[in-house]
């Protein structure tokens, strides 16, 4: 039987907000041991060995010898994912994105590592705990590391996942949407390009992104430099429908001017 203290620790809602915690940590730091969570979260050793059985059960973190390492979904993500989760240039534009979300509002993001990091980056906020929020995902993998979150009511769109992006496309994911009203739409591209718009490579995927914008009241597209100037296969939006950019490029970029001439608030990050 556990001690009186450690069934308190064991309570359901405190379970739940350490659970969310760890994936918290996990998210930063890639990796966790147990003596570095019971530190961080002051409970015992005891307790987070539980909660990493828990997680693992779950598939949402993968054991090794003295702790956890982060796992976005049941099995491995591509190798573009894992790369990425500690790129710099995306923790910049994951911070600058997710400010731009107020709390309790409804928000919408389709697939790819931009719009990963920025879900893990928003769903984290401090501020959001008490005020909730509503994340609406066309990415399993995100759904997947939202729907833990006690503060986070997820809303996964239905259809046929892509493997390389494990983004659900067709009729199933836009009659769903259809009937949402989104505040903030953050869409990650291919390209963004001040004659072509946003744009991506596949014209599922731009389909599901595109009624996203018709149902949003706001959108912001991060992109990293590289992105800026290049035109992809299939058009998701036009400039003029960007509320906001989020971008790695210089003020001084060509593309910035062109975009902020076009209408958009463009944060260089």
């Amino acid at each position: 039987m556990l001690p009186t203290s450690e069934a308190a620790q064991d309570g359901p809602r405190h379970r739940a907000s350490r659970l969310s915690a760890i994936l918290d940590l996990l998210a930063t730091r890639g990796g966790l041991s147990v003596s570095a969570a019971a530190d961080e979260l002051d409970v015992s050793e005891a307790t987070i060995r539980r909660d990493f059985a828990e997680l693992s059960r779950r598939q949402l973190v993968t054991r090794n010898h003295g702790g956890v390492v982060a796992t976005s979904v049941a099995y491995e993500l591509p190798y573009r994912y894992r790369s990425s989760q500690h790129d710099t240039d995306l923790d910049r534009i994951a911070k600058a994105a997710a400010a731009l979300v107020t709390p309790g509002a409804v928000v919408a993001m389709n697939g790819g590592t931009t719009t990963t990091t920025v879900a893990r980056r928003l769903t984290s906020r401090e501020d959001l705990r008490t005020t909730g929020l509503t994340l609406v995902t066309s990415a399993l993998n995100i759904a997947v590391e939202a729907v833990l979150r006690p503060h986070v009511r997820c809303v996964s769109l239905g259809g046929i996942p892509r493997p390389e992006s494990y983004e659900v496309t067709g009729p199933l994911a836009t009659a769903g949407l259809s009937q949402l009203w989104i505040d903030v739409a953050i869409l990650g591209v291919n390209g963004l390009a001040v004659r072509e718009g946003a744009t991506c490579t596949y014209e599922d995927e731009a389909a599901v992104s595109r009624l996203m914008v018709e149902r949003a009241r706001d959108v912001v597209v991060v992109a990293a430099e590289s992105k800026l100037g290049q035109r992809a296969f299939t058009q998701i939006c036009a400039a003029t429908e960007i509320t906001h950019v989020v971008t790695t490029a210089p003020e001084t970029h060509e593309q910035v001017r062109g975009l902020r001439d076009s209408g958009a608030t463009v944060h260089c990050v």
